[in-house]
């Protein structure tokens, strides 16, 4: 089981981050250890003091596949959830000052927390998914996947060119703008439309 994430996917995070469009998906992976499930607390790492999080429209593979075509792309998942790509940003920051891989701010372990699965039937257009992030009872991050630059079904395609898909491999499909901190004591709880699919706290 692999965790491959789209970086940079929606138009208002670009900006936030000052950071520019690519004409195809930014990837990275995160380890089959960086999976946080069943809502288990977020112990804040050591090693740095700017952990943000990023909530993200996740997809479940559920065939194996490779070089699919866009128009295909819809038979190779079936559930859809919510995760948080934890980014230790000072390190990320560092990293690409240097010019370095930043695989130690995205990749560390419990850095990819997924909620409850659903079903992708239970949506009329996965192309039109709201989604939010309320941090301590607050809303802090809404999105669309109506607003992604590149579409689910894209994102599989383009990832299958370099990567076997196979059964139980999570996409993480990008974050919208609103990106922030967290701290110890904090309550995070993800939705989708108004289903609440994660509840935990960072420890």
């Amino acid at each position: 089981m692999k965790i491959l994430a789209v970086g940079m996917n929606y138009s208002l995070h670009v900006e936030e981050m000052k950071d520019i469009l690519s004409s195809d998906p930014i990837i990275f992976t995160k380890p089959e250890t960086a999976l946080l499930l069943n809502n288990k607390p977020f112990f804040y790492p050591d090693f740095s003091s700017e952990i943000h999080y990023e909530t993200e429209i996740v997809v479940r593979i559920n065939r194996i596949g490779k070089s699919i075509s866009p128009r295909f792309a819809h038979r190779y998942y079936s559930e859809i959830t919510a995760g948080i790509d934890f980014t230790a940003r000072d390190i990320q920051r560092k990293c690409k000052e240097k010019g370095l891989p930043w695989d130690i701010s995205k990749a560390f372990d419990n850095s990819a927390p997924v909620g409850r699965m659903l079903a992708k039937t239970d949506f009329a257009d996965v192309n039109r998914i709201r989604f939010r992030l309320d941090l301590n009872g607050n809303t802090v991050q809404e999105g669309n996947t109506a607003d992604m630059i590149f579409s689910i079904d894209r994102i599989i395609a383009h990832v299958s060119e370099f990567f076997t898909l196979k059964t139980g491999d999570l996409i993480f499909t990008g974050t919208p703008n609103g990106v922030g901190p967290v701290q110890i004591g904090d309550r995070l709880q993800a939705y989708i439309e108004n289903e609440q699919v994660m509840d935990f706290y960072v420890r």
